[in-house]
């Protein structure tokens, strides 16, 4: 059976959503930060990295959230008679998925996270307050972006009339700006199209298994 090694919220909700999008058999396995269990030596010898999400598929030992995601609508969408997760390579719906969730990992989640700890960009507790006030501002711009593709997109996802591995992205990262002066949710586009996302049993289950409770993005 799949694994999903986890901590409640963090990047493992995307891979949690497409599992439960995709009817998996899989069990979670809570690793505690507040104990720095991902940290001990138990789960180093699994995951040198100490990274979460971590996935445990037969010899496949996986990190890295969107890596999990691609890997898991590749080897499982089709047979799951849910073959939109899984664009036929080289076609412009492949490109267009690529596209996104890289944009989604590597710019906006790299900047949430020097939101979330700019310490680790300065020892300086004033030089770290400006670090994440910058970073917020970037978010923003780049929330407003994502909305007005979102716009622009002849349906209802980022992707077009079929919900992806993408969308599943994009709301966990718009979860992670709720406490912020602009969050996710208040943006036109941005507005109906999380509350359609949230309105999914797959996103429901993953975070009332997480014991995720309101505001939920």
């Amino acid at each position: 059976m799949i694994q999903l090694y986890y901590s409640p919220g963090t990047a493992c909700l995307a891979p949690h959503f497409l599992l439960e999008e995709l009817g998996l058999a899989y069990e979670l396995v809570l690793v505690d930060t507040t104990k720095q269990q991902h940290q001990e030596a138990a789960y180093l010898q699994l995951n040198p990295k100490g990274k979460i999400p971590f996935l445990i598929d037969g010899e496949l030992h996986l990190s890295e959230s969107a890596a999990i995601c691609l890997y898991l609508a590749e080897k499982y969408a089709d047979g799951k008679q849910v073959s939109h997760f899984n664009p036929a390579l080289g076609t412009t719906e492949r490109a267009r998925l690529y596209q996104w969730m890289f944009y989604l990992s590597n710019t906006l989640q790299a900047e949430l996270l020097s939101y979330f700890y700019p310490e680790r960009l300065s020892d300086n507790e004033a030089t770290a307050a400006q670090v994440k006030a910058h970073a917020e501002q970037r978010v923003a711009d780049m929330l407003s972006y994502i909305d007005a593709q979102l716009n622009r997109t002849p349906g209802a996802y980022l992707l077009g009339q079929e919900l992806s591995c993408a969308d599943l992205f994009l709301f966990m990262l718009c979860r992670w700006t709720r406490g912020m002066t602009k969050p996710a949710r208040e943006y036109p586009h941005l507005t109906p199209y999380l509350q359609k996302l949230f309105d999914r049993p797959s996103i429901q289950n993953s975070l009332e298994q997480e014991g995720i409770s309101a505001p939920y993005y």
